[in-house]
């Protein structure tokens, strides 16, 4: 085995559980992480939770510092929150929509986005309109441009990458096209941030959000939200601002934190922090490029030989696409499949109609098995998938 491989493995105990293929839901944490998410609990224990956070104020300052290398930014960008969506709808949140504003957003964006544009639709008579896609998949670019000339438009919202395929969003021209448009722009980053390097200044974007738990191989229950300079100077800020993001200058006045940690609320999980810092520095040691480049290349074999599989159809479209391969297995729900494989040692997830409505329907297909490979797994993993996949081919039966 490569010796570098090998050092990843050594550094993520998981690899010696079971086959971890679900990277797209949470990827396996290296030690590094752990020891300093542990270290500060520990911490907390023997000297109290407010002292060690305390403590920890050069650590976290350096946690910010790292997440903001990863993005091409400086730490008054960023804003540490509980997870990726609440990082989006803090940002949703900074826009006083009226009746008859327009968010544009595309056919492929994450459940809880499109969940959010709806609610607004129905409380604040949003309108929500999503561009068409290309016949290859993927948002079409001219169709944004066409969208954005209208006057209302207040909000261009896209998902890099949907959790329900593999597709990649072409962002970075979609950013170009916000910017000459002059309309705000709002990238969902979750499932890239970790697998795909991010420049915020190609992306040209006023806001990005994205969690630790995914590629990024941090912890769960944290995120973070990319708040432009041109936003701050905006004086953007989220409708529930609370005193971590703001001081209460007089009786009916307050003044927003100048940079972006106005967006972060009060109470901090300070392990958390430490464990998305060490993930961070974790990843910038491997290298997005690098790191990422594996994890993509093992899912396009992965697809390459499911395609060959008789009862099985990959179900990813688009021009580029990411460590994330979607199959729909004849005969099988995607979440018993996915049961059965976690019984034999192989982690998957599965995605459902109700994630991805629009996408799922246009596919004809009611589920399917998400396999989200990370530079970490070996081709002999993925050839042991292969063969259970095999297996259970003939069977039929797992929707009941």
């Amino acid at each position: 085995m490569d010796p570098l491989l090998q050092q990843w493995r050594d550094d993520t105990p998981g690899c010696t559980n079971q086959i971890h293929l679900n990277n797209a839901s949470a990827g396996l944490m290296p030690l590094p992480v752990l020891d300093a998410i542990v270290g500060h609990l520990n911490r907390e224990a023997k000297f109290g939770a407010y002292e060690s956070a305390d403590d920890a104020e050069a650590a976290v300052n350096e946690a910010y510092d790292n997440v903001s290398k990863l993005l091409g930014g400086q730490p008054r960008n960023v804003a540490i929150v509980e997870n990726s969506t609440v990082a989006f709808f803090q940002a949703l949140s900074a826009f006083d929509f009226k009746p008859g504003d327009v968010i544009v957003t595309t056919r492929n964006d994450y459940i809880s986005n499109q969940l959010a544009y709806l609610s607004l639709a129905h409380r604040h008579g949003v309108d929500v309109r999503r561009a068409t896609d290309l016949s290859t998949g993927g948002a079409d670019p001219q169709s944004v441009q066409d969208l954005l000339r209208e006057k209302r438009v207040r909000l261009l919202a896209v998902t890099w990458v949907p959790t329900n395929s593999g597709l990649i969003q072409p962002v970075e021209a979609l950013g170009q096209i916000a910017e000459a448009s002059g309309v705000p722009y709002l990238v969902d980053a979750c499932q890239a941030i970790g697998q795909i390097p991010i420049d915020v200044s190609k992306l040209k974007c006023d806001f990005l959000s994205a969690t630790a738990r995914k590629f990024l191989r941090g912890p769960r229950g944290i995120g973070f939200l990319y708040v432009s300079d041109r936003a701050l100077k905006r004086g953007d800020f989220p409708l529930y601002i609370d005193m971590r993001g703001a001081d209460w200058v007089s009786a009916d006045n307050f003044q927003p934190a100048p940079d972006a940690r106005r967006f972060e609320n009060w109470e901090f999980p300070y392990s958390l922090v430490l464990g998305l810092g060490e993930a961070a520095r974790y990843a910038l040691a491997v290298g997005i490029e690098r790191g990422g480049g594996r994890a993509r290349q093992l899912a396009a074999e992965l697809r390459d030989k499911l395609k060959t599989l008789p009862g099985i159809r990959v179900l990813d479209r688009g021009n580029q696409l990411a460590a994330l391969a979607t199959i729909e297995v004849a005969g099988w729900d995607a979440t018993n499949l996915s049961n059965l494989l976690r019984k034999r040692g192989i982690n998957t997830s599965a995605s459902l109609r109700a994630y991805a409505v629009i996408d799922m329907d246009e596919k004809r297909a009611a589920s399917a098995l998400r396999l989200s490979p990370h530079y970490y797994n070996t081709e002999h993993e993925l050839a042991s998938v292969v063969e259970a996949l095999r297996s259970v081919t003939a069977r039929v039966g797992g929707a009941s």
